[in-house]
């Protein structure tokens, strides 16, 4: 029988016709219909790149899964499983598993032979092509988008999985592929094992937003292979899956860099934390999940979404590899960690028990009750992390883009310091970081922004999403009517969420020709957004959407 059990589903219970005896293996065969709940997502022709035919996709994290299939849908449990899926002809499903074959009548045979939680089973159906790119990756895409996606992803995720496994122990899943999602998909990433589900914004062209994809990389050993058993510990998942990406970008691109990437993720935090207030209960690493109150809950997993469980997550595991106060004995500790948990899932306490166990030097010398520094402290009491992790060699590119922010902003432009400053070489997150700083300053004086846009095309005519989110802004704050066009092309390419919803707010805040820009530009692209970026947007315009 079903019975009530939350806001978010149902409980199933089952009486059997005789009591089992401890250990005793049961078959248990449930049928069930699916297919109208929030995990399920359906697209119509007109939400994919192709345009031509219908898809659909499951996300389950955290708790969608159950509106999928019955399941134990906890992290706390794992498994494997096997799907058999039929598709019409035109179609191919593909799964996050081990192992996939196509079999007569458009069949598709899955299996993940590695326990995994219930949230990262996924499925994809659709008008969707693959093409190699290393020796166990290749990318999935629809037909339109595959040959960028082969250029963009060529050689570079084998690269990201060695070091990976250098610095973390073996890579268990076997495969590692990408699918290219189509542009109405709301997130970033999902780190579905063996296939991880990206937005279609990370094929810039020129291969600058690659490291995006190094967070995804990084929860095959921290979050798929050691999880967190309850979602009111999700930066045992995420700071740990951010220290992790840090560690092979270091490797990969260097520190300065790393610090600079660091930085921007910091000054997330710090605004995530003034707009609600450092004391509020989801500002500590520790959720107390109350019946009523789960993380990522209901029908929108972002409506809970937060910076902290990633940034103050990663400070906490910055601080345990500054108390050991070695970077490559805190590596080794990293791989004994995983070494040790692997497939299962667990609590702080595990993490910091192994953790003290580990050093008992540490251990004898109380390193976890130093005052202000307390575990029990990180872990209960919301707030700014009581500890940073030094960033300071990111300044070598931070200056250098203060100091052009700065000339930029001025009254009577030095265009003779600006042309000395040549910043062809500067990467993404410099160049992001650059921007930031001018949206600071906006709105600039009358004509800056237009010698802005003139002198810098690398910027002014970037595919990089994330520069084109800054540039948008920035057109708009300093009014630059003649480049409104730019804001309207970024929001009919893509529908995520994090690019989508700050556009409309702006425009929304804007002048009444950026307010008109608003309007008709989501009436012409409302069919191809998720129901639940409609919704928001349509609450920012106030044409009464869902809260």
């Amino acid at each position: 029988e079903s019975r009530p059990f939350a806001s978010y589903g149902s409980a199933l219970h089952i009486a059997l016709p005789q009591a089992p005896r401890a250990g005793q293996l049961l078959t248990l065969l449930i049928d069930y219909e699916a297919g109208e709940g929030p995990g399920v997502c359906w697209l119509s022709p007109e939400q994919t790149a192709g345009k031509q035919k219908p898809y659909m996709y499951t996300q389950g994290q955290a708790v969608l899964n159950r509106s999928f299939f019955p399941c134990f849908d906890t992290p706390s449990v794992k498994f494997t499983y096997s799907a058999s899926v039929k598709v019409p002809e035109g179609f191919t499903a593909v799964m996050s598993a081990t192992s996939w074959e196509k079999q007569k009548d458009n069949t598709f045979v899955f299996k993940m032979s590695q326990p995994i939680p219930s949230y990262l089973i996924a499925l994809v159906v659709g008008d969707i092509v693959s093409a190699d790119v290393g020796p166990r990756s290749r990318v999935w895409a629809e037909p339109c988008l595959i040959e960028a996606a082969k250029k963009e992803y060529d050689g570079v995720i084998e690269e990201f999985l060695v070091v990976g496994e250098k610095l973390f122990g073996p890579y268990v899943w076997g495969r590692y592929d990408i699918l290219f999602m189509p542009p109405s998909f709301p997130f970033g990433g999902m780190e579905n094992p063996c296939l991880t589900f990206v937005t279609p914004c990370l094929l810039a062209g020129d291969r600058s937003l690659v490291d995006v994809i190094i967070h995804e990389i990084s929860h095959s050993w921290f979050g798929n292979l050691v999880t967190n058993a309850t979602w009111g510990e999700f930066w045992l998942n995420e700071g740990f899956t951010m220290y992790a990406q840090r560690r092979i970008s270091t490797e990969v691109y260097g520190l300065p860099y790393t610090c600079l990437e660091a930085a921007t993720g910091r000054a997330l935090l710090r605004q995530h934390m003034d707009a609600t207030g450092e004391d509020h209960p989801l500002n500590k690493l520790r959720v107390v999940i109350e019946p009523g109150f789960c993380l990522f809950l209901g029908v929108n997993p972002d409506d809970t979404y937060n910076e902290t469980p990633y940034e103050k997550g990663y400070c906490f595991v910055s601080y345990l590899a500054h108390l050991v106060g070695n970077q490559s004995k805190f590596d080794t500790f990293l791989q004994a960690y995983v070494n040790r948990f692997k497939f299962q899932s667990i609590t702080a306490d595990d993490t910091l028990g192994f953790f003290l166990e580990y050093f008992p030097e540490l251990k004898e010398k109380g390193v976890d009750s130093i005052p202000g520094f307390e575990f029990d402290r990180w872990l209960n009491t919301p707030g700014w992390p009581p500890y940073l992790p030094d960033l300071s060699p990111g300044q070598q590119l931070m200056r250098p883009a203060d100091e052009l922010a700065e000339l930029w902003a001025a009254d009577g432009l030095n265009m003779e310091a600006i042309e000395a400053v040549d910043i062809t070489g500067w990467r993404t997150y410099q160049l992001v970081y650059f921007l930031d700083q001018v949206l600071q300053k906006s709105p600039l004086p009358e004509g800056n922004v237009k010698r802005l846009s003139k002198m810098y095309p690398k910027i002014s005519k970037a595919q990089n999403a994330e520069l084109r989110l800054r540039w948008c802004q920035i057109v708009l704050k300093n009014n630059l009517e003649a480049e409104y066009s730019k804001v309207k092309d970024f929001l009919h390419s893509q529908g995520k969420q994090k690019y989508t919803l700050p556009l409309y707010r702006a425009m929304w805040g804007g002048s009444e020709a950026t307010r008109a820009l608003a309007m008709e530009t989501f009436s012409a692209t409302a069919p191809q957004l998720h129901v639940n970026v409609q919704n928001y947007v349509k609450k920012i315009l106030g044409l009464g959407g869902a809260e």
